[in-house]
């Protein structure tokens, strides 16, 4: 996929996204998927934030030929490990009952892995060690909103499945008054480790000290759910986050007294990338392929609606197509 066509992609998901925060719909106490009453926000009903996906996931089945493509060390265990960082909504996090995984990551993989003939099993791990997991052998795969990048694709190969870029999330009301990263200088702001966003914080950092302003106060930490604690309680100015998890999060918390997104085009607008082990070839070839049936027949397209990210799709699997 050509950069500019990953850029005009990004833009379009920060006008939808933002339009979402105008929309009403329920707060953290919504239904989980599969529970009776939970809504689909694909059919365009109910005021629920957590879709029920069960029925479309169901509808998945395998493709032999594609299960042919999997390597047998993985195919004969039934199961596709992987990793994941289980804190950011709405693309992985928890149920209400503290143990079940859900969002729009899960849908994918989970298809994914059905095509394959596996069972998708989660190992929620720190982003940070998400691709020395991948690499020691821990997980078969990733998925975490994790960007496809040349510096990245040095370690692990990518299967791109979604366009998105980062942005701004600050308290209710905009106390610090950051309207864009040309106001962060001198502000205390929230990253987790090992993401783009922590590189663009630092980067921002820089460029402010060459400018001679001051430089951002960079708190990184190991999960989202510590950066909207500090901003909260006003430890922090902003947190940097993905677009998608910074629209749901602000909709959700405290029925959307907590937070907002800053206004403006997306971030570093970029694919996100599926990781596998790049001495895994096979197994690599064969989700792109299981990815580009889900986008062919449908399902691909109906979990990006359930989870109100349409327009960050993609038409195809590209291999490694981060710059």
């Amino acid at each position: 996929m050509r950069t500019t066509r990953r850029t005009a992609l990004a833009t379009t998901l920060a006008a939808a996204s933002l339009a979402i925060l105008l929309s009403a719909c329920g707060g953290p106490s919504a239904p989980q998927p599969g529970a009776a009453g939970a809504s689909d926000a694909s059919a365009g009903g109910g005021s629920s934030t957590i879709p029920d996906t069960s029925a479309l996931l169901s509808a998945v089945s395998k493709d032999t030929t594609l299960a042919a493509m999997v390597p047998e060390a993985i195919a004969s265990t039934k199961e596709l490990k992987v990793g994941s960082n289980v804190q950011s909504a709405p693309n992985n996090f928890f149920a209400a009952d503290g143990s079940t995984v859900i969002g729009s990551d899960h849908d994918i993989i989970t298809a994914i892995g059905t095509k394959l003939g596996l069972t998708a099993t989660y190992s929620n791990l720190d982003f940070g060690a998400l691709i020395t997991s991948l690499q020691s052998g821990r997980v078969d795969t990733t998925i975490a909103a994790m960007n496809d990048t040349a510096t990245r694709q040095q370690s692990i190969d990518f299967v791109d499945y979604l366009t998105s870029g980062i942005t701004l999330m600050v308290q209710k009301g905009n106390p610090a008054g950051i309207t864009g990263p040309d106001t962060l200088c001198g502000k205390n702001i929230a990253v987790v480790t090992g993401t783009s966003q922590q590189t663009f914080a630092e980067d921002t950092s820089t460029k402010c000290v060459a400018d001679g302003k001051a430089a951002l106060n960079i708190s990184v930490t190991d999960s989202d759910s510590q950066n909207q604690t500090q901003l909260r309680t006003g430890r922090i100015d902003a947190i940097v986050n993905d677009l998608p998890s910074a629209v749901y999060i602000s909709k959700t918390t405290q029925d959307g007294n907590a937070f907002e997104v800053v206004p403006g085009d997306v971030i570093d607008g970029a694919p996100y990338g599926i990781g596998v082990n790049k001495d895994n070839p096979g197994l690599r070839d064969a989700i792109a392929k299981a990815l580009d049936q889900l986008i062919e027949d449908g399902t691909y397209g109906k979990i990006l609606d359930a989870w109100g990210i349409s327009s960050g799709k993609v038409t195809s699997a590209v291999v490694n197509g981060g710059k």
